[in-house]
């Protein structure tokens, strides 16, 4: 089965405001709302957001998430075309996540479920 896309991320300085512009202005749903983190819908679509802060501290920019089937082979694939993973595959309660960087440096979040 190929990657199936989660949701775009978005950083923003300040998350419900951000939030309350989305769904106010282009009626997205809001899933989940606090100071640091956002997930908003509209039909199969997904925004997420972030603080701004948080995430530029670590040298992320705006990144796309994708769940896969096989998460190793997924990365093994990726690194043979030039990725570079961006820290350990983490294993966690709901499944495995990484993040890696594209040959141009942008952020691909994976998520094994």
């Amino acid at each position: 089965m190929a990657a199936s896309f989660r949701w775009i991320l978005q950083l923003h300085k300040d998350v419900p405001k951000a939030a309350r512009f989305y769904s106010e202005g282009l009626d997205f749903s809001i899933n989940v709302c606090s100071l640091c983190w956002a997930e908003l819908q509209s039909g199969y679509l997904k925004l997420a957001f972030s603080q701004q802060q948080q995430a530029t501290q670590k040298g992320y920019s705006s990144l796309l998430s994708f769940t896969v089937t096989d998460m190793n082979n997924t990365v093994t694939k990726l690194m043979a075309l030039g990725a570079e993973l961006d820290g350990p595959i983490k294993y966690e309660v709901h499944g495995k996540i990484a993040a890696m960087r594209c040959i141009d440096g942008h952020v691909l979040g994976l998520c094994d479920t």
